[in-house]
């Protein structure tokens, strides 16, 4: 029997720039666990178009889209009440598709529904699909005619799975459109907004009290904020600092817009790393800080979590909260193994890929965009890589005997108080195993 296609680290390290194999490549979307798994699209966490686009509190939506859009998204509703009963249907017929006659029906669709609830919308969300995609209806002038029909602010979010891995991908298109309606406001040079992630960072997460030492006294984020006023104080604050990659896009629009500038971090799972970033984030701000105090706590931890469970073997998928890449080389820089990864190789971790090759040149690398996955685990290659444990949703489903977590936690884990997270959870996981 065939087995599932894979390089090693060694392999792909050795490759030039842009050489990789067909199967390691993104945007051949032939295969796709990722997505049947978070029942979203790759690389959607869990979130998604639909979710995401509800970010804005108060706000509805409006899925402008054929019976098969509106029967998914029912699906997922029904386990999340909140998407639910904030999600409504313009449903598509045949001739609407090649007509476009729905397009006259969408004002009038939107001034009836915020007509129908009990209470005003802060926002409507006008969500479409692959076929105003492909139609290249005019979105935004869907919008000022329905902000216009219904007397509320309209903006709009889309669902195109085939571009998730061109220059504006879903992800952070709805990121843009999501801070599209704040304005111009006088700025308080005490507070920063936080971007990137939809739900907010874990509760005693050591940046909070960087920031405070940097002299940001004020730190805003959409997920937290509990009504309008609140996302319009966004406006107010004196820069942005971006956790996801794909608020990046969103940061640009508001630099480009409101003037406000912008910095960037990234969640790593190794503490030089975190100190570095934070080291430099100080400078940037101009201003002295300190994380001695959470950096020598998780290293601590590392330690004593090392010393006990040296040498175990932990197979990472891309379906969690974290980088895999960057996720891999700190376990291996703690003295586990990493037989595993299931991710394609993206922007940014190249440099990651030839580190891991150092450490552990056979770690074998598998892209859950290829058919050929369909044959792990059954008498194919992939047996050949024992695994004690399984972190992330995807490498849980090829392990599914192996004692694991999703590691999806409800909060966002990031730096010192992120990796402690995780070795916690990775902890708990081995303990109900017996282990």
């Amino acid at each position: 029997m065939p087995g599932p296609d894979f390089a090693t680290a060694a392999e792909v390290a050795a490759l030039e720039p842009g050489k990789l194999p067909l199967s390691l490549q993104r945007g051949h979307l032939v295969f796709s666990s990722p997505a049947t798994l978070a029942f979203n699209a790759p690389g959607a966490r869990g979130v998604g178009v639909k979710k995401a686009s509800l970010a804005i509190p108060g706000s509805v939506m409006l899925l402008i889209a054929p019976a098969c859009c509106g029967r998914n998204t029912a699906a997922l509703g029904g386990t999340d009440r909140d998407l639910e009963a904030r999600t409504h249907y313009l449903l598509l017929d045949g001739t609407d598709i090649v007509t476009g006659r729905y397009l006259k029906r969408v004002p009038d669709a939107v001034k009836e529904l915020c007509a129908f609830l009990a209470s005003p919308p802060s926002v409507v969300v006008l969500c479409t699909t692959c076929v105003d995609a492909l139609l290249a209806t005019d979105v935004d002038r869907l919008c000022r005619e329905s902000s216009q029909a219904a007397g509320v602010p309209v903006i709009a979010t889309t669902m195109y799975a085939l571009t998730r891995e061109s220059r504006r991908p879903p992800m952070e298109e709805v990121r843009v459109s999501l801070y599209s309606l704040l304005e111009k406001a006088s700025r308080d040079p005490a507070s920063c907004n936080i971007l990137g992630y939809f739900s907010p960072l874990q509760n005693g997460c050591e940046l909070y009290g960087i920031l405070v030492q940097a002299g940001i006294k004020r730190t805003r984020e959409l997920s937290r904020a509990q009504n309008m006023d609140d996302y319009r104080a966004m406006a107010t604050s004196a820069f942005n600092l971006v956790l996801d990659p794909e608020a990046g896009l969103a940061a640009r629009d508001l630099a480009s817009r409101l003037g406000m500038p912008w910095a960037q971090l990234s969640r790593s799972f190794q503490t030089d790393k975190i100190a570095n970033q934070y080291r430099l984030l100080g400078e940037v701000l101009g201003r002295r800080t300190d994380d001695s105090r959470w950096r020598e706590e998780a290293g601590r931890r590392v330690e004593a979590f090392a010393a006990r469970w040296r040498g175990l073997a932990c197979a990472v998928g891309e379906v969690l909260c974290a980088r895999p890449f960057d996720l891999a080389l700190a376990l291996l820089r703690m003295g586990l193994r990493v037989p595993e990864i299931f991710a394609v190789p993206g922007r940014g971790d190249r440099a990651l890929v030839a580190r891991i090759a150092a450490l552990s040149p056979d770690t074998r690398i598998y892209s859950s965009l290829s058919p050929t996955m369909l044959f792990y685990g059954q008498g194919g290659q992939g047996e050949g890589c024992r695994a004690d444990l399984a972190l992330g949703q995807d490498a849980r489903f090829y392990h599914p005997r192996l004692p694991g977590t999703d590691w999806c936690p409800p909060r966002q884990p990031f730096g010192y108080a992120g990796l402690c997270a995780l070795l916690d959870e990775m902890e708990a996981a081995l303990r109900e195993a017996g282990q």
